[in-house]
C-alpha cells in the first residue's frame, strides 16, 4: 500500500512538471509571412530552426502563408524541423501587413522576431538584436545600411514618401526601417491591441512607441522566387500609409483654396481697374478656357484626394477583419527518448 502510494505521488509530480513544461511561453517566437516561397522555404525553415535552438531553450517558428500557390504549405507541413513549427494558412492573399499582424497575434513567445521567408536579412544580426534586447530594448529593428541596390528611381521615390509622410506625421517614420525585428512581449500585446484593419505596419511600430534601438543590415541577394512587391502594391501600401497617418493630404486643399480665391479676387480688381481705366476690351477665350481646366483639375484632384480618406473609413466601419485562417496546423518533432 505505500508502495503504491509513493508511485501515485511520483507521477503526479511527474504530471505537474510536464504540464508547466508544456505551458510556459516559448523564450522567442519567430513569425515569418510566405507567399510563393517554395523556393526558398525549406532552407528559411532549417536555418531559422537550427538558429533558434542555439539562440534559446525554448522557442517557436509560426508560418503565415498568404494564400500562396505554388505548394509553400505543403513542403512546411512536410518537413522535419529542429523547433516546433506552426503553419498558419490564410484562406486568400490577404498582403504581408496582415499576414505579419496574424503572425503576430498567434506568437506566444516573450520576445517576437519578424524574419522575410526570403533570409534577405541574414541571421546573425539576430544575435545582435537579442544582445540589445537583453540590454533593456523594447524594439530592436533593423535598417538599411544603403540602398546601393536599387534603381535610382526608386530610390527618390522612397525618399520623398517618406518625406511626405513624416510630414504632418505625429511620430517619425525612419525611411530605411524594415520589418525585421525583435520586439518584447508588450509591444506585441499593444500592436495586437490597435482595432484598425488597413495598417501600415512600419507606421504602427514608431506609432506605440517604447525603447527603440536601430541595427543597420547589408541586405543579401534573394536565395530564390522574386520579390512580390511590384508597383502597384508599393502604391497601395504607400497610400494606406498616408492616409493612415497624416491628414496634410486634407488641409492642403484649404489652403490652395484660400490661394486661388485670394487670386482670382486680385484678377477681378484688376480687371475691374482696367475697364475703368483704358475702357471695355473683348475677353480673351483663349485665358477663359485655361481658367476652366485649370479649375476643373484642381476641383477633381481634391475631390480625389478625399475619396481615398473616404474609402479608409469605408473600410473600417464595415468591421471585417483583416484576415481569414484557413488552416492551423502544428509541426513538432517527436521527443527523443
Amino acid at each position: 500500500m505505500g508502495r503504491m502510494h509513493e508511485i501515485t505521488r511520483d507521477t503526479a509530480i511527474m504530471t505537474r512538471h510536464v504540464l508547466r513544461i508544456d505551458t510556459s511561453a516559448p523564450d522567442l517566437s519567430f513569425v515569418i509571412p510566405a507567399y510563393n516561397e517554395a523556393e526558398t522555404i525549406v532552407e528559411t525553415l532549417d536555418r531559422v530552426s537550427r538558429k533558434a535552438g542555439r539562440l534559446v531553450p525554448r522557442s517557436e517558428i509560426i508560418v503565415v502563408d498568404d494564400g500562396s500557390r505554388d505548394g509553400t504549405a505543403d513542403l512546411v507541413q512536410a518537413g522535419d524541423w529542429a523547433v516546433p513549427v506552426r503553419l498558419l494558412r490564410l484562406s486568400r492573399n490577404f498582403g504581408k501587413e496582415q499576414a505579419i499582424m496574424a503572425g503576430l497575434r498567434h506568437a506566444a513567445g516573450k520576445a517576437v522576431v519578424i524574419l522575410d521567408a526570403d533570409l534577405q536579412e541574414p541571421l546573425r544580426y539576430v544575435d545582435a538584436m537579442l544582445q540589445k534586447y537583453r540590454e533593456g530594448h523594447e524594439i530592436v529593428y533593423a535598417v538599411r545600411a544603403h540602398r546601393d541596390d536599387e534603381s535610382w528611381l526608386k530610390r527618390r521615390g522612397t525618399a520623398a514618401f517618406y518625406r511626405f509622410l513624416n510630414i504632418g506625421s505625429e511620430v517619425p517614420i525612419p525611411a530605411g526601417a524594415r520589418d525585421f525585428r525583435l520586439m518584447d512581449r508588450k509591444v506585441v500585446d499593444a500592436l495586437c491591441a490597435l482595432p484598425e484593419t488597413n495598417r501600415f505596419m512600419k507606421g504602427l511600430y514608431a506609432w506605440v512607441g517604447f525603447r527603440t534601438f536601430a541595427i543597420p543590415v547589408e541586405l543579401q541577394p534573394r536565395g530564390g522566387g522574386s520579390t512580390k512587391f511590384g508597383f502597384r502594391r508599393l502604391l497601395r501600401l504607400g497610400m494606406t500609409g498616408l492616409t493612415a497617418f497624416t491628414d496634410w493630404p486634407l488641409r492642403m486643399w484649404t489652403g490652395i483654396g484660400m490661394v486661388l480665391a485670394s487670386m482670382s479676387i486680385l484678377y477681378g480688381l484688376f480687371l475691374a481697374a482696367r475697364t475703368l481705366l483704358l475702357g471695355h476690351d473683348l475677353p480673351g477665350w483663349s485665358t477663359l478656357a485655361v481658367a476652366i481646366f485649370f479649375f476643373g483639375g484642381i476641383q477633381v484632384m481634391s475631390i480625389g484626394v478625399l475619396g481615398e480618406y473616404l474609402a479608409c473609413v469605408f473600410n473600417e466601419v464595415k468591421g471585417r477583419p483583416g484576415y481569414l485562417i484557413a488552416q492551423d496546423v502544428t509541426i513538432a518533432r517527436a521527443p527523443e527518448c
